[in-house]
C-alpha cells in the first residue's frame, strides 16, 4: 500500500502542479490580452489627441495666413502714404490740394509766384495767343 499511496501523491502533486502552471498561464494570457486592449485604449486616446492638435494647428496657421496678408495690407498703405507725402512734399499734388480748397477759382492752381506763371505762359505757346 504503501506504493500505491506514494504512487496517488505523486499524481496527484503532478496534478495540482499542472493545474497550478495551466492557472498562471490563464492568468498571464488575461493580463496579456488587458495590456493588449489598454494599449489600443492608449493609441487610440494619442490618434484623437494628435487630430484634435492638428486641426487647431491648421487653424492657427490660417489665422497666421490672414494675419500675414493683413500686414502686408497695412504695409502697403503705410508706403502709398509715404509716396502722397513725398508729391506734397516735392509740390507734385498742389492740384490736389488746390481742388479741395474752396477759394480756388474753378479748382485751378493759383500760384504766390507770378514769375513762375510769367515763364510758364512764355513755354506754352497756346496760354500766350489766350491773352489776346
Amino acid at each position: 500500500m504503501s506504493t500505491v499511496l506514494i504512487v496517488v501523491i505523486v499524481v496527484v502533486v503532478v496534478v495540482l502542479l499542472a493545474g497550478l502552471f495551466a492557472l498562471m498561464r490563464a492568468r498571464r494570457a488575461g493580463a496579456e490580452r488587458e495590456l493588449a486592449r489598454r494599449r489600443e485604449q492608449a493609441a487610440t486616446e494619442h490618434r484623437e489627441a494628435a487630430e484634435l492638435r492638428s486641426g487647431r494647428a491648421e487653424e492657427a496657421e490660417h489665422r497666421a495666413r490672414v494675419a500675414g496678408a493683413m500686414a502686408e495690407r497695412e504695409r502697403a498703405e503705410a508706403r502709398l502714404h509715404e509716396e502722397s507725402a513725398r508729391s506734397h512734399e516735392l509740390g507734385l499734388a498742389d492740384e490736389e490740394l488746390m481742388r479741395d480748397d474752396p477759394e480756388t477759382p474753378n479748382g485751378q492752381v493759383v500760384r504766390e509766384d507770378p514769375e513762375a506763371d510769367r515763364e510758364e505762359v512764355a513755354a506754352d505757346p497756346r496760354r500766350q495767343n489766350s491773352d489776346r
